[in-house]
């Protein structure tokens, strides 16, 4: 069964005609999640040449497998039994017609530029935006002051409830440069938060991911936690007995920080007092003083 954000997908690409090139679909694909009601079937990152989905490429992948679309590296290209798919599927989503006859005929450069003019935070990453925007000084200032620095600074944040591309948009607007990930399992079933995706994924927007696995708590302490109290059970007994014995892993965070690196703590609950780096962040703190505080993001 497709889901719906996959149906979706295919509306469009039958909608410019069931076949586009891949920055041109990429393209178009963003602009129709901009004009969505909310939430949008997709979210982006700034990446090399723009808004970018990592999730529409992994559905993608399962559509080929499916039949549904051609196996071809450089094109979105619907099969006879994708066209048959989206007649089935009966997918009313007038904005796919209307983003189709907007920008017919606008493609490649073209295209790209004009997303950059209307979404400038999605060129923060561009590798080509020079090139694309020639001549047009003001969005390119736009997309300069994009380019925040990084300040020395720690946070946290859990993955409950995002998407990657909205888990690595919190983690790049807030300046991050060092992704902590202190699972001691880093797999999920969860698309974009095992281990080699996350990492990937993190390297794609310019954030390093180091994985700190002594710093986790076993999944057999995690089970049955029902209430606050049960949870702070569990992390008084890890900052008891675990934390005192990773005094060379803090270090090597305290370190990066005092750097001037941006560091995360990440784990996968959404809410900072029932997961475990609330408990790393707080001997941080203590170890750097000065009132040194984590943000919770």
């Amino acid at each position: 069964m497709l889901l719906s954000r996959q149906r979706q997908l295919l509306a469009l690409l039958d909608a410019l005609g069931g076949r586009s090139v891949n920055l041109d679909f990429q393209k178009l694909l963003f602009l129709c999640c901009q004009e969505s009601a909310p939430p949008a079937p997709y979210d982006f990152v700034p990446y090399k040449f723009g808004a970018f989905s990592f999730t529409s490429y992994s559905d993608r992948r399962k559509l080929v497998d499916r039949g549904l679309l051609v196996d071809d590296e450089q094109t979105w290209e619907l099969t006879a039994r994708g066209r048959k798919a989206v007649s089935a599927a009966g997918v009313i989503a007038p904005q796919f017609a209307s983003i189709a006859r907007q920008y017919r005929g606008v493609r490649g450069d073209a295209l790209v530029a004009e997303t950059y003019r209307r979404y400038p935070y999605y060129a923060a990453r561009s590798e080509i935006a020079k090139r694309v925007l020639r001549g047009d000084a003001d969005t390119l200032r736009r997309i300069e002051g994009i380019r925040a620095s990084a300040i020395s600074a720690l946070s946290t944040i859990g993955y409950e409830g995002r998407t990657l591309e909205g888990y690595l948009n919190d983690l790049l607007k807030s300046g991050v440069t060092v992704l902590c990930d202190i699972r001691r399992n880093p797999i999920s079933r969860k698309y974009g938060f095992s281990k080699k995706t996350l990492s990937k994924g993190c390297e794609d927007v310019g954030i390093r991911c180091e994985h700190l696995p002594e710093l986790g708590i076993a999944s057999e302490q995690r089970q049955n936690l029902e209430t606050q109290a049960d949870y702070d059970a569990v992390f008084e007994s890890y900052e008891r007995e675990t934390l005192p014995k990773q005094t060379t892993t803090l270090a090597k965070i305290r370190g990066w920080i005092q750097s001037g690196e941006s560091v995360a703590l990440t784990c996968y609950e959404h809410l900072p007092e029932q997961c475990h780096r609330h408990s790393v962040a707080e001997a941080l703190e203590r170890q750097l003083g000065d009132g040194f505080a984590a943000r919770h993001l």
